[in-house]
């Protein structure tokens, strides 16, 4: 007698109909065997039919576990990677093509580092970590490329294998830009650049990218590399060659005036603009004026907003700015600040966040934006309740208001005119110090008071004396 064999799982049975039910043409296989005497059922699937079921699994599961069943749906698995971030530039050119054939993001400033031979260190800044060479003086903050050479025939294969790449990171090339020429050609869907140790030289073939929309230009990283950088001779390259951009971030770049306005004046759809830590001259504030459509204006970790924004009747303003923000700046000059928020007087949010030196004078400048639905302090801990009071009572479009993490705000200090104006607001999230986070978390729960019967002092035997009166002396 015949005995059948018991199907050891579920997904057995579901896969044994889905073979059953499937018609004759998509039983033809890519490769593998054509029958299930090896045990392995999936071998009765095409690949097509595999790749559908692994568009359901989700994407840590399948990278991780899924992947590691056979090296055919390691193979399989890797076309469904869109995203990847490389770690070494020797497999860009032997498996990358073919192991992730459809990737549209790139980033290859991890692999673009030298590795050097004897390294006990890793340093890591933001979502890069680079190994240092201990024998070099200084270890850090002169972290070496690879060759330009080895970068733009990297690229040169980038594009031949990937014409679909929409966002792509790299390091660029200041010898030779066949690489970033190439990459213009054959990759006309790319929206996205960012380009690290950038120079002036290096934006020459900027005016190919037809479609570019996203740009970010990084001169220098505070301790992790130096470069000369961008000046207004770069960003004039690329007002002129960028007409279409939307979003721009400039992250250690020089320029000044001419620089800015030229990006103002040529790049009409910039609606978004990124300065961090930058190096420009004084005067730069001035041209921002020219931006006729910008609507977010971001400032990060910038040591000075402007050393000499010049005289108040020559700065002009922007009058589709919208959001004015401010992240881990040192903000100590009250002139500076104030000519920020001349030119971005129509601005309707205003974010300060991790700022140093923000207090009750300087955060008065922003009393000239009369039209403010929205402001966020966090990390502010120079400001003081009636510094914040005085200004957000002025503005009568207030809608929503964020204080976090400011300790000089106390909430013993409002006012009965603050507290109205809370009342009224569409959105309001009040955590100014750690103390009143604590009190409102605990409030009913009786905690934070029954602790002190655990904590009294033991009186010992020997000390009973020193607690109650002392003893009459023996006649």
């Amino acid at each position: 007698m015949r005995q059948h064999r018991r199907l050891s799982s579920w997904s057995e049975l579901w896969l044994k109909n889905v073979v059953v039910n499937m018609p004759p043409k998509t039983l033809t296989l890519d490769d593998g065997p054509t029958s299930s005497s090896s045990g392995d059922l999936t071998s009765l699937l095409s690949d097509q039919l595999l790749l559908l079921v692994f568009s359901f699994v989700p994407p840590p599961l399948l990278f991780s576990s899924a992947s590691l069943v056979c090296r055919r749906w390691l193979r399989l698995s890797g076309h469904l990677r869109h995203r990847l971030t490389l770690l070494d530039w020797s497999f860009l050119h032997q498996r990358l093509p073919y192991r992730f054939p459809n990737l549209t993001e790139l980033d290859l400033l991890p692999a673009s580092f030298v590795c050097p031979s004897f390294s006990t260190a890793l340093l890591s800044r933001g979502t890069v970590s680079v190994s240092l060479d201990l024998y070099v003086d200084p270890p850090v903050g002169d972290a070496q490329f690879i060759s330009c050479e080895s970068i733009s025939v990297g690229l040169e294969t980038i594009a031949s294998n990937f014409p679909n790449l929409r966002k792509l990171c790299t390091v660029a090339p200041t010898v030779s830009d066949s690489g970033l020429f190439a990459i213009a050609n054959s990759c006309p869907t790319l929206q996205e650049l960012e380009l690290h140790g950038c120079t002036d030289l290096a934006l020459r073939p900027i005016s190919v990218f037809e479609n570019l929309q996203i740009l970010r230009l990084v001169g220098s990283v505070e301790g992790l590399y130096s470069g000369p950088g961008v000046t207004d001779i770069g960003l004039t390259i690329l007002a002129h060659g960028c007409k279409r951009l939307v979003e721009l971030e400039l992250s250690g770049c020089e320029g000044s005036y001419d620089g800015i306005s030229a990006i103002g004046r040529c790049c009409v759809m910039l609606e978004e603009l990124i300065i961090s830590d930058h190096k420009m001259d004084s005067g730069w504030i001035a041209g921002l004026a020219f931006c006729g459509n910008l609507k977010t204006l971001r400032l990060q970790g910038c040591s000075r907003i402007d050393a000499d924004p010049g005289p108040e009747e020559h700065l002009g303003s922007c009058p589709a700015v919208e959001s004015v923000q401010l992240q881990r700046c040192q903000i100590r000059d009250k002139r500076s600040l104030h000519a920020l928020f001349m030119v971005c007087e129509s601005a309707r949010e205003i974010v300060f966040q991790n700022c140093w030196g923000l207090d009750d004078e300087l955060f008065a400048s922003a009393a000239i934006c009369r039209r403010v639905k929205l402001l966020n302090l966090q990390s502010c801990s120079v400001l003081s309740t009636q510094g914040l009071e005085s200004i957000i009572l002025s503005w009568p479009d207030l809608e929503r208001l964020t204080v976090i993490s400011c300790n000089n705000i106390k909430d013993k200090e409002i006012s009965p005119a603050l507290s109205g104006l809370f009342s009224s607001l569409k959105e309001l999230k009040w955590r100014p110090d750690t103390k009143s986070m604590l009190a409102t978390s605990l409030g009913g729960t009786g905690m934070g008071k029954k602790g002190g019967r655990f904590f009294k002092r033991r009186i010992l035997p020997g000390q009973q004396r020193l607690k109650g009166k002392p003893d009459e002396e023996p006649s």
